[in-house]
């Protein structure tokens, strides 16, 4: 991992250490709008959002990489919103290949009582699936939360590319904030590159205002 790969997840990380970790929760309303969501439909018009973070303005010049990387994520924070309305910390994440959705999934531990069932875990079941095969080469995965050790695992085992990740995970997250196995290095068998920090201040707002609302009915 390159020096500035591991400054910028220390980064990300030191700006969520107030927290969140992937835990169980209680159920909060998501009836009305969320400052997460008006974030994202801020984010969506380059404007600047509650976090005081100034979003891109997708209209100015950027690389198609970069505005697939928006795209996708816009993708995955609705699914976050789907599984905090099921009282599920918001985590979510899709499987993408070639502009075409493999798979999706959110945080469900907590109604399929199974402790693997992450929002990427899901979301590459699901992709695996559809594909045929237990390997996604070419694929990316994006997730709204900094993946976990046991998730960094198993995208490694599916042979995907590249994980695109939003809020960095100070408690768990293993692509720099405390584990460094994304991107994996020489001594796994397969490369998966890595970037962070896309909506950032977004996923990380919705995960506060979850664990905020789970302590005001605690």
């Amino acid at each position: 991992m390159s020096r500035a790969h591991r400054r910028n997840c220390r980064h990300f990380a030191a700006q969520f250490r107030d927290g969140f970790a992937h835990d169980s929760g209680q159920s909060h309303s998501v009836g009305a709008p969320s400052s997460a969501r008006l974030d994202a439909r801020r984010a969506e018009d380059g404007a600047p959002t509650s976090a005081g973070d100034v979003a891109i303005d997708t209209r100015r010049a950027m690389t198609p990489s970069a505005e697939q990387d928006l795209r996708w994520m816009r993708h995955a924070l609705a699914l976050a919103e789907r599984a905090a309305g099921e009282g599920e910390v918001p985590v979510g994440a899709i499987v993408v290949r070639d502009g075409d959705v493999l798979g999706e999934g959110w945080n469900r531990p907590i109604a399929a009582q199974d402790p693997t069932a992450h929002a990427e875990i899901q979301a590459l079941r699901a992709a695996a699936q559809r594909a045929g095969n237990y390997r996604l080469p070419g694929a990316e995965l994006y997730v709204t939360l900094e993946p976990c050790a046991m998730c960094a695992g198993a995208i490694v085992h599916a042979r995907i590319a590249r994980v695109i990740y939003g809020a960095a995970d100070p408690k768990g997250g293993a692509c720099g904030s405390v584990f460094d196995l994304l991107p994996s290095d020489s001594r796994f068998n397969h490369r998966t590159e890595c970037t962070g920090g896309v909506f950032a201040q977004v996923a990380g707002a919705l995960l506060r205002e979850f664990f905020a609302a789970k302590r005001a009915k605690s």
